[in-house]
């Protein structure tokens, strides 16, 4: 008992200890960003992406794994390996990024990211219902919010915070800085009421609906079978919220775009759960078509697994009709 005891308390050590210098590393380059000359950052990103691409194998090998199972029949081996390590490189500058445009004015930042399909917003906005915007993992997806609070948008956003209470708290006021709310993914139910509270008060809901691990509607997406999360539909069709695609993207240079399309409708069937499928497939549709698009600015590793392994939703699903099974014998 004693020499768990004793390892758990390490453990718990290591954990803290992890947290404080992420915490320490991320003060201390927010207070010395305004200070360094922007080529010497750059470079610095640069550095540690190609740093980062060598040690973190095991991630570089499942990306390069998902581009050739998707885009084998299009591109060439050397052309992957292109889009691969431009992908993990668009990361690394998304985390610059974030950080640099904390030291921004409203106006800078409006000047910096360019707003393509405004009017689909405000149209939205005027319903009165609030927006659910629908991203992803893309581009530089971490500036929407940015960007549209600094023109006047009532913007919240929802995320699944990191486990220390104290660096979690800490990236929230970054967001808060900036004019962002933050709506903590767990609880479930206080992230729900949290949600339509902003909904009521007509505010734009960021939800990044590109990750298949814990959901529980299977979709089609890059001819795998994905368990997509629910929720975004769920709200959209018992709400009234209107739903927009969103995608921050780099263009040429320095360049931000960040475009919001067309609402889109949900699709109302005769059941419930038939509305619920219908619609989170076709959210899914347009998240792969940005990603289609731009498959150099996706991160490549919230593709569904393919190699025969079931997700734990599967396994959940799975549990769950063979109770039912059980019950109806």
């Amino acid at each position: 008992m004693r020499i768990k005891k004793g390892r758990s308390t390490i453990a718990e050590w290591f954990y803290n200890f992890r947290y404080r210098c992420g915490e320490f590393a991320v003060r201390g380059f927010m207070a010395s960003l305004p200070h360094l000359p922007p080529r010497l950052v750059s470079g610095f990103t640069k550095f540690l992406a190609w740093l980062t691409f060598g040690l973190l194998w095991k991630y570089r090998k499942r990306m390069t794994e998902n581009v050739a199972s998707v885009l084998g029949s299009e591109l060439g081996c050397d052309q992957q390996k292109v889009l691969v390590w431009r992908a993990w490189l668009n990361f690394s500058r998304g985390v610059l990024e974030t950080m640099t445009v904390m030291h921004l004015s409203r106006d800078e930042i409006i000047g910096k990211i360019k707003l393509e399909g405004e009017e689909h917003l405000k149209q939205a906005l005027e319903m009165g219902k609030g927006v659910l915007a629908i991203s992803a993992h893309l581009g530089s997806f971490t500036l929407i919010g940015g960007r549209l609070a600094a023109a006047g948008y009532p913007f919240s956003v929802i995320v699944k915070q990191p486990a220390d209470k104290r660096f979690a708290q800490l990236i929230d006021d970054y967001r808060a800085q900036l004019g962002i709310h933050t709506i903590s993914a767990k609880p479930r139910r206080e992230a729900a009421r949290e949600i339509l509270k902003a909904l009521r008060n007509n505010r734009i809901v960021l939800i990044i609906a590109d990750e298949f691990k814990s959901g529980d509607v299977m979709v089609d997406f890059f001819q795998r079978k994905a368990p997509a999360p629910r929720g975004p539909a769920t709200l959209a069709l018992r709400t009234g919220a209107v739903t927009l695609p969103m995608f921050a993207v780099r263009g040429s240079g320095e360049s931000i775009v960040l475009s919001v399309g067309p609402a889109i409708s949900a699709e109302e069937r005769g059941d419930i759960e038939e509305s619920v499928v219908a619609t989170t497939a076709l959210y899914t549709r347009h998240i792969e078509a940005a990603i289609r698009k731009y498959p150099d600015q996706w991160n490549w590793l919230g593709l569904p697994r393919r190699d025969g392994k079931m997700s734990r939703a599967e396994m959940a699903r799975l549990a769950k009709e063979t109770r039912a099974v059980a019950d109806e014998g």
